[in-house]
């Protein structure tokens, strides 16, 4: 009785979810774009595989629309069969150090233009957060911003202003890091 119940049972091919694979091969797509449009040293930076590398360069060399497409399925097949994690995770932290260079950017820019406009109110609340702050360096800046915008000139003075400002601001950060 047994032997016939074995018999009776067939055997089915499990097959890969159509599906699945396509959106996965669309995430790939998507980072061999990425890849392509970085700069060359900022492709190093991620540790690729040399033949991943090598058509990732060329890729980024590539003008011609049709070209470029093939070119990037063809690195699209080389991520298929590595594992693209550690580039993920690399690519993500250099998004993260750019989104961070934008927001020091920004505040740099609003104390600059605080003290410009505020003047010595600006100043006192600057000296607040940083301490280690040459009063008498930046206060001749300010007034010569002023001056100079008041004249029409380019902004010389409030460029100096902004590089005292990162200066000062990226010590004291690197200063703080140390002691916590």
């Amino acid at each position: 009785m047994e032997e016939s119940l074995e018999e009776d049972v067939e055997y089915y091919a499990v097959r890969p979810n159509k599906s699945q694979i396509k959106r996965e091969i669309a995430v790939l797509h998507a980072l061999a774009e990425e890849m392509v449009a970085l700069p060359v040293m900022q492709m190093e930076q991620l540790n690729l595989p040399a033949d991943v590398f090598e058509a990732a360069k060329a890729g980024a060399k590539i003008t011609q629309r049709g070209a470029r497409k093939r070119h990037i399925k063809f690195l699209t097949g080389l991520l298929r069969k590595i594992d693209v994690e550690p580039i993920k995770a690399d690519l993500a932290k250099m998004k993260n150090q750019s989104a961070l260079a934008v927001k020091e950017h920004h505040i740099l820019e609003r104390w600059r233009d605080r003290l410009i406009a505020e003047g010595d109110q600006a100043l006192s609340g600057l000296l607040q957060e940083y301490p280690d702050t040459d009063r008498q360096q930046l206060r001749q800046l300010i007034r010569n911003a002023k001056k100079e915008a008041d004249s029409g000139r380019p902004p010389k003075f409030s460029r100096m202003i902004y590089q005292y400002l990162k200066t000062l601001i990226v010590a004291h950060d690197t200063e703080s890091n140390k002691s916590s």
